[in-house]
């Protein structure tokens, strides 16, 4: 085998790289001083004026108020998808006597080839999605052990497999108008996993990739953006029954807060949104504390045991 060694480096590009070396640590420090000033100074907010959002599991829950809050704010139209058409007419109704454009469409984000066919109905009846929020997700409440292999595989297809789906339909178009935001509502979860929701956690994280892998993928693309938000436990029928040990000092999210700070962290393009705020101390802490101290604090606070009282819905 004949091994080719590599060129020599010319003193300029050697020069060049020792610069590239010097200046990174003061472009990190620039970046990480302009976004603190940034987080307490008032952002700008962008305009929805002329925005179409397609909102996943639109019918209740957290979806239901995205679907509201997007309205609020202005959005010129709203389209939710869902699998139960009762709860997809209450809320395109209660949205449309609101003044907003809503449609809505019966669509299981697990099932691939329903995605692509009511993407072209939405294309086609309603015009080009320019925000996609894949807010759609199951989960079971069961140990591994306990869980139908059915049950698993559905939690997957729909939390982590539905948004490859929904967006291999609507970003390309989004980056051929050179405008667009896809969104995430996802969970703390997915970084900080719980016993009892072993497939819900798995799902997230997933997610999360996901996402993380996507907008590092549009860096270069202008006008398309990406938010991912990762909000504590919040109090809607999905998770009905989860009890933590301190409800006091961690109270629920209202779907409504998830649902505002939702879409003002559209509007000023914030990648990933952590609800609250002190979620931020939770990742620190899983960076450098050792496992049985991570095992403690989920004694203490009663994570631990929260889902043994689990009542939601799928």
């Amino acid at each position: 085998m004949t091994v080719t060694a590599e060129p020599p480096q010319s003193p300029r590009m050697e020069l060049r790289s020792a610069w590239r070396v010097l200046l990174f640590p003061i472009q990190m420090l620039y970046h990480i001083l302009k976004a603190s000033l940034c987080s307490l100074l008032p952002s700008r907010k962008k305009d929805l004026s002329k925005e179409v959002v397609l909102i996943t599991g639109g019918g209740r829950g957290i979806g239901r108020h995205l679907a509201k809050e997007f309205a609020k704010q202005g959005a010129k139209k709203v389209i939710l998808w869902g699998r139960t058409e009762k709860t997809l007419k209450e809320t395109a109704e209660e949205i449309s006597l609101s003044g907003t454009e809503c449609h809505y469409f019966k669509c299981d984000v697990a099932n691939k080839e329903e995605v692509y066919k009511q993407a072209k109905l939405v294309r086609e009846k309603v015009g080009d999605v320019t925000i996609l929020v894949n807010n759609a997700a199951v989960v079971h409440g069961k140990s591994l052990m306990n869980s139908d292999d059915n049950a698993l595989l559905k939690t997957q297809h729909v939390n982590t497999l539905g948004q490859f789906w929904t967006t291999k339909a609507f970003l390309p178009r989004m980056l051929e108008l050179q405008h667009g935001h896809v969104v995430c509502i996802n969970s703390i979860l997915s970084q900080s996993p719980i016993p009892g929701v072993i497939d819900y956690c798995t799902s997230k994280a997933s997610s999360l990739a996901f996402m993380e892998s996507l907008t590092l993928g549009l860096l270069d693309c202008p006008g398309v953006g990406c938010t991912t938000v990762l909000p504590f436990h919040t109090s809607t029928e999905m998770f009905q029954g989860m009890r933590i040990r301190f409800p006091q000092l961690f109270p629920p999210l209202k779907p409504e807060v998830v649902a505002q700070k939702t879409v003002d962290g559209v509007r000023t393009d914030k990648a990933f949104l952590y609800l609250p705020w002190t979620m931020h101390a939770l990742v620190i802490l899983k960076s450098f504390m050792p496992q049985v101290a991570l095992e403690e604090i989920q004694k203490f606070t009663g994570t631990y045991t929260c889902m043994n009282t689990f009542k939601g819905r799928t």
